[in-house]
């Protein structure tokens, strides 16, 4: 490492991560840049091995949590910036020292937002939904395509997986039917393809249950109406132990849950929900949700009555998503009280 890549006495590091590529910057207490370096990934944590320790920001990206977790072990401070939150620090052009000097700024804002620094256990687990997900879309598209090739020959089949699953082994046996052998041996084979596709989210589905039962916090999140095992271990991975969120609404807002704004001159204006954050776990609390709204046992719980008054003057899919935010704020409650479960309490009725 040459002399002029020497650590030097900065307040805070920024670092542009890049795949063998790092742009480092430093700042001194006054937040005027001091230093500006690049490394290769080799050389980059030698330089912070010998630098005092001393705040570091990245940007959230492909890498950051390894680098983050490493960082923390070499005993710096680590934060994490969101890429939007980053980008009003941007000046003029855009290169990757300009992108580091920006990192390096916005960390040392009060009001910053920062990104969890996870363990490799919720890294693990969150890889685990995302290959599951990417699964079931591959599914769908191969119910979709069979479908389609069927109604090019008058078949029609019932929309639904469930439904799909069942009928086109029929569809195939049939030789009465107007496929030709050469339709009839594609869906054979494309059929097949999404029986192992079917056989592998089988497996993950029961790897991911089995999780959920050795974990007391997603047993806990389980006693929550609307939350299984899939959503509460995909809890588990994005939101870990909720300490990041100072109160119950900034995990909702956080899922995406609560309106946007758009105020102006004293007037507020608010529109739907955001839909920030992590879309793959919305989707579960709201499709949890859904599912209380239709199936909940309302006379023995005690969201059955405000679920009622909720019906009574707004639309189903509104009341769908009000339960989503309040569920997303118990689930908050329960991952920052050790020992907290959900209690149904049932309603009382004057």
């Amino acid at each position: 490492m040459s002399i002029r890549n020497q650590p030097r006495d900065a307040a805070v590091f920024g670092i542009d991560i890049g795949k063998t590529v790092f742009h480092v910057v430093g700042l001194d207490a006054a937040h005027a840049p001091i230093q500006k370096a690049t490394f290769r990934r080799e050389t980059l944590l030698q330089f912070f091995e010998r630098a005092s320790p001393v705040l570091v920001g990245m940007e959230a990206c492909p890498g950051s949590q390894w680098l983050a977790r490493k960082l923390l072990g070499m005993g710096h401070t680590v934060r994490i910036v969101p890429a939007q939150f980053v980008k009003p620090f941007v000046k003029s052009n855009k290169n990757d020292i300009i992108d580091a000097e920006a990192i390096a700024e916005a960390v040392t804002r009060p009001t910053m937002r920062f990104v969890e620094i996870r363990t490799p256990e919720q890294i693990d687990l969150q890889a685990l939904h995302r290959v599951r997900d990417r699964m079931i879309a591959h599914r769908t598209r191969l119910i979709s395509q069979m479908r389609a090739f069927c109604l090019e020959y008058g078949i029609a089949i019932h929309q639904g997986a469930g439904k799909f699953k069942a009928e086109i082994p029929r569809v195939l046996a049939d030789e009465t039917n107007e496929l030709t052998p050469s339709m009839r041996r594609i869906l054979t084979e494309v059929y097949g393809e999404m029986m192992e596709l079917e056989q592998r989210i089988t497996a993950m589905n029961h790897e991911i249950e089995a999780i959920a039962a050795r974990s007391d916090t997603a047993r806990r999140l389980m006693t929550v109406p609307g939350i299984g095992p899939l959503a509460s271990t995909a809890l588990l991975a994005a939101a870990g132990s909720g300490r990041q969120f100072r109160r119950a609404r900034d995990l909702a807002a956080w899922l995406g849950l609560v309106p946007r704004e758009h105020s102006t001159g004293g007037k507020t204006k608010l529109l739907g929900i955001s839909k920030r954050g992590n879309k793959y776990l919305r989707r579960m609390i709201v499709h949890g949700a859904r599912s209380c709204v239709t199936h909940l046992d309302r006379s023995r719980d005690r969201l059955g009555p405000w679920l009622d008054g909720l019906e009574s003057r707004m639309h189903k899919n509104k009341v769908t998503v009000a339960l989503a935010a309040k569920i997303a704020r118990v689930v908050w409650v329960i991952l920052t009280k050790p020992g907290a479960t959900y209690e149904r309490r049932v309603p009382a009725f004057g």
